[in-house]
């Protein structure tokens, strides 16, 4: 679909760094399919109950866990 927008240069020119895309075109896509990718995993994080973090592992316990080479599952 084509579509007209007024995006900022400076916006734009960081959205191209950070996603390494050659192409603004590239750039955007990037961005509104990452965009839509983190929607859609918080309603399921929602969706399973979890949306405040309930029952998941901390970043440090994670590392302990993996630093005393224990697994769970």
């Amino acid at each position: 679909m084509k579509t007209t927008v007024d995006i900022p240069e400076r916006e734009l020119k960081d959205l191209m760094r950070l996603t390494k895309a050659a192409t603004k075109k590239e750039a955007i896509v990037t961005a509104v399919a990452d965009f839509n990718r983190r929607k859609k995993m918080a309603e399921l994080t929602k969706y399973l109950g979890q949306s405040k973090g309930d029952g998941m592992m901390s970043l440090e316990e994670l590392m302990d866990l993996r630093a005393r080479g224990t697994h769970t599952f």
